[in-house]
């Protein structure tokens, strides 16, 4: 069994051969890492936590002790003086930070793109994007510095980027992760969890960080082991499928239809009752926008130096205006009738399967010179069957289904009951053993 030396020695060379074409660490914490390794080695056994050494990274929104917590941007410039809770929780099971990720600023758009980071790159392909907003996280696990690191979604920001670098994301149900210190993260629609290369490495690390705490404003309801589920048969489910996106106007790439149709043939020859279904998606416009802005909004008036925000966030900041704290909680109210519509579905399926995204990984500057509205109108293929999920609060995950001609992966989601995280792991896990993940070398 290799020591947390050696595997944060690992981490850090390959961080070092690889980052600099690919832009995914904002920040490296070499000598950190490799003192916190050391007094990992030191430990008794008995002691050591099921993360034991185990090189992990860090999304720029989350606080980790002694650095800033940036946002994406430059607006911030005291360093956090605790971790954030979901980072102590890895810290007390052994995981060794090795650094944080790149983000686009305040994880306004689905793209790893900021003035102040420059571009993140896709390791499959290092003119395509990896996605966002936490592409430097997929960035650094698909290139394989880290195994595992964590991410947020709040509007897919977890499965998009999972899905364009060919790795499991799970987004959570909305309050399995606590957002401590913060009472919320954009409301009700974000929440924090990990991208990895396999089934088990997210299920492990969920079981270590999920749990809300009273701060929290959401908290979900019970479950089982994730770990435990990535080793458990599924059983016969009912597997319902379907390529319209929620978002009009929007027209799925014929590819990832046809990936969708090889995955329900799949699930139907490992047992699963798989069939096609019109979802009666509801429109979650009126719950998602208000959030959206208030969710940059919250985010921009705490930072230190408001001045140094990029101007498009700037200029996000003031179309939401309109966004008033009883216009927020309009929206949330919103997004509970939403969530009781869009959770029709599964009176008749166990499990809703759908395109990850709507287009193929873009090039990389998919957002250069272009405002709030214009950047809006281009992120929506990444988030046109991501984004409704996170108003509802369902799980749902990306899991990847190979690579394409293309040289780039594929995927479909997988959108899950309220609180049915431990399915959703136990069918991705099955989808893993029958079609093992794509691994870059």
């Amino acid at each position: 069994m290799e020591t947390a030396t050696q595997q944060v020695e690992r981490a850090l060379a390959r961080l070092a051969q690889h980052d600099p074409g690919l832009n995914a660490f904002s920040v490296v914490l070499a000598e950190r890492a490799r003192a916190e390794a050391a007094a990992l080695d030191a430990l008794p056994e008995a002691e050591r936590g099921p993360l034991h050494g185990v090189p992990m990274a860090i999304k720029e929104e989350l606080d980790v002790a002694g650095c800033v917590t940036t946002f994406g941007g430059e607006a911030n410039t005291t360093p956090a003086a605790a971790d954030a809770e979901v980072v102590r929780r890895l810290r007390a099971a052994g995981a060794v930070v090795v650094g944080k990720t790149t983000m686009p600023e305040f994880g306004a758009f689905p793209y790893t793109e900021s003035a102040s980071r420059g571009l993140t790159r896709n390791p499959w392909d290092r003119t395509r994007s990896p996605g966002g907003s936490s592409g430097g996280t997929a960035a650094a696990v698909a290139a394989g510095v880290v195994p595992v690191a964590m991410g947020g979604d709040g509007g897919g920001s977890i499965r998009i980027p999972a899905a364009f670098c060919g790795l499991f994301g799970l987004k959570p149900q909305r309050g399995r992760v606590t957002t401590a210190p913060h009472e919320h993260l954009w409301w009700a629609l974000g929440t924090v969890g990990p991208l990895s290369r396999t089934v088990l490495d997210s299920a492990r690390v969920y079981d270590v960080i999920r749990g809300s705490l009273p701060v929290d404003r959401w908290h979900a309801g019970p479950t089982g082991s994730f770990a435990d589920a990535a080793g458990l048969d599924p059983g016969r489910l009912r597997i319902g499928w379907s390529a319209r996106p929620v978002a009009k106007g929007v027209r799925p790439d014929p590819l990832h239809v046809q990936v969708l149709h090889e995955t329900a043939r799949a699930l139907a020859h490992l047992g699963h009752d798989v069939r096609e279904v019109d979802p009666r998606y509801p429109d979650p416009t009126a719950a998602f926008v208000p959030q959206f802005f208030a969710g940059i909004r919250t985010e921009a008036q705490a930072v230190e130096h408001y001045e140094r925000l990029e101007r498009r966030t700037r200029e996000t900041y003031r179309l939401g205006s309109w966004v008033t704290p009883r216009v927020v909680e309009a929206a949330i109210r919103a997004g509970e009738q939403v969530e009781r519509k869009a959770n029709r579905v599964f009176d008749d399926v166990d499990v809703l399967m759908t395109p990850a995204t709507a287009h193929r990984p873009p090039r990389v500057g998919v957002l250069d010179g272009r405002g709030t509205v214009a950047a809006s109108l281009r992120s929506l293929p990444a988030i046109a069957y991501a984004a409704l999920w996170n108003v509802a609060g369902n799980p749902a995950a990306s899991v990847p289904c190979g690579v394409a001609e293309d040289g780039l992966p594929t995927a479909v989601q997988l959108v899950g009951r309220p609180d049915a995280e431990t399915t959703l792991v136990s069918l991705a896990a099955q989808l893993e053993r029958v079609r093992p993940f794509p691994v870059l070398a």
